[in-house]
């Protein structure tokens, strides 16, 4: 496998498990199952019928998790890999990317998709949010790539 490749599936990979994980954890905090917050992943797709879906509503939902986060990571290792200073300082550089991935899917991808609810920055869950994406996205995506690009230019 190509460090290039390594970088994003392994990145990617867990990105996506940690961001989902988190989002899973929260959504049992306030009350609702594993399915319904995969579902509601899935909303992007479906809309509300994603609720009515079942178990194979919440696949898709994880399954979209997953294709966003490989993608995420498709963008940072292709960047990282013609601007090497990204990955001199992975942390801060992943922070940054994940602030970014924040606003983009809050402001452009949800309401671009079938996502059937307002999208809000209430404090709590935004904020919660916010730092689920600097640190349990952001933050690994860079930290996959720098090792693995440096691989490239030593």
């Amino acid at each position: 496998m190509s460090p290039k490749l390594r970088a994003i599936a392994v990145g990617g990979t867990i990105a996506g498990a940690l961001d989902i994980l988190f989002a899973i954890s929260f959504a049992a905090y306030g009350g609702r199952t594993a399915d319904w917050l995969l579902q509601t992943v899935a909303t992007g797709l479906l809309g509300e019928d994603a609720y009515a879906g079942g178990w194979a509503a919440a696949f898709l939902g994880l399954a979209g998790h997953f294709a966003m986060s490989y993608g995420w990571a498709t963008l940072f290792v292709t960047v990282a890999s013609r601007v090497p200073r990204l990955i001199e300082k992975p942390v801060m550089y992943g922070l940054l990317f994940g602030t970014l991935v924040f606003f983009t899917m809050r402001l452009v991808i949800l309401p671009l998709s079938a996502f059937p609810y307002p999208v809000s920055f209430k404090p709590l869950s935004a904020g919660l949010d916010l730092l689920s994406h600097l640190f349990f996205f952001g933050v690994p995506i860079a930290l996959a790539a720098a090792k693995n690009l440096r691989r490239v230019s030593a």
